[in-house]
């Protein structure tokens, strides 16, 4: 691998030309400058970021750390951030808790380890896990973002997730359904919290409650909700609509619905949070409420950028609206369902 060393040896030039020519901070004449170009790209010298960083006391690169990259929501999710920290001149080095609190705590010591500049986490814990992250960070800049309950001592970036639930739940009654079920998240996350709140909330201004049996818990992956919503259907009285806390478990109730041998939205409405390129593909294509994937990017990388840079405030919480998208699997419940 070639060093600076070898870039200002074959340019004729001192190590110090290469270093300025790099950098932009000091001078140096156009003929010296082609020089150095022209050795970089016959060498292929890729700069170290990281070296360059801590002689510099800053880093560009930063760390992210999501707890699923199998989940549409999150792939979009890097990309995008990964697209937006580029444009601040950030380079992304990205670790997977795999929802793993205790995987989520040794990446976050890595990031530190790395000397990057800052972290963005979508926590995959519950509340106190959560308050624990500003601690844990110790000094270094920390955005948390989606599953970031209020109160902690970093800045946060999360969807109104009360409001997603009630778009969606809302839109189920305006079609007529009266008995509706939901395949809810992990109770102890903030997101799962959140969007149950928002579903009941709607429903008992409705002066309508769900029982027991139309309420089933997932681990926000397929395979869990397959199993809920098979228990749902074979329920009595059967739901007529089903509202699904995520796109992993949207998925897990189309399967049941399915093995079940029923009809998407004859048979039963399902709506779900989450958007993804595969809901317009299903038959029938799927109504979602999407989340703000970029626009989430953009205020995460932004608030990492500010604090990076020094900015000394308190922490300061964004909120993103969802937006509901109407497609094809709800319609009114038959008359004699």
């Amino acid at each position: 691998m070639a060093t600076m060393k070898d870039v200002a040896k074959l340019a004729g030039v001192s190590v110090a030309t290469v270093s300025s020519t790099l950098s932009g901070r000091s001078f140096v004449s156009d003929e010296l400058k082609q020089r150095v170009e022209a050795a970089i790209r016959e060498l292929g010298y890729a700069p170290n970021a990281m070296a360059s960083g801590l002689k510099r006391g800053t880093s560009s690169l930063i760390g992210l750390i999501v707890p699923d990259i199998t989940n549409p929501f999150f792939t979009e999710l890097v990309h995008c951030i990964q697209r937006r920290a580029a444009e601040a001149g950030f380079v992304v080095l990205l670790g997977v808790s795999d929802d793993q609190v205790a995987r989520e705590v040794e990446l976050i010591a890595l990031m530190r380890s790395h000397q990057v500049a800052g972290t963005i986490v979508i926590p995959c814990g519950g509340e106190q896990d959560c308050m624990n992250l500003s601690r844990l960070a110790a000094g270094m800049p920390l955005v948390a973002a989606d599953n970031a309950p209020p109160g902690m001592a970093v800045d946060t970036v999360v969807l109104d997730n009360r409001m997603a639930a009630t778009l969606a739940t809302s839109h189920l009654l305006s079609l007529g359904h009266r008995i509706i079920a939901t395949i809810a998240g992990p109770p102890h996350r903030f997101v799962s919290h959140e969007r149950f709140v928002g579903f009941t909330t709607v429903l008992e201004g409705k002066g309508l409650s769900v029982g027991a049996d139309h309420v089933k818990r997932g681990d926000f992956h397929v395979a869990s909700a397959r199993e809920a919503g098979l228990a749902l259907l074979q329920s009595a009285p059967r739901p007529t609509a089903i509202f699904v806390a995520n796109n992993q478990m949207l998925i897990g109730t189309m399967q049941a619905v399915a093995e079940m041998r029923l009809s998407v939205p004859r048979d039963v409405s399902i709506i779900a949070i989450d958007d993804f390129p595969w809901a317009a593909a299903f038959t029938p294509t799927l109504t979602t409420v999407r989340q703000p994937i970029d626009a989430l990017a953009e205020a995460a990388i932004e608030r990492l950028k500010l604090r990076v840079g020094g900015l000394q405030e308190d922490p300061c919480r964004v909120v993103l609206a969802p937006e509901l998208v109407i497609r094809q699997s709800c319609r009114a419940p038959l008359e004699d369902a």
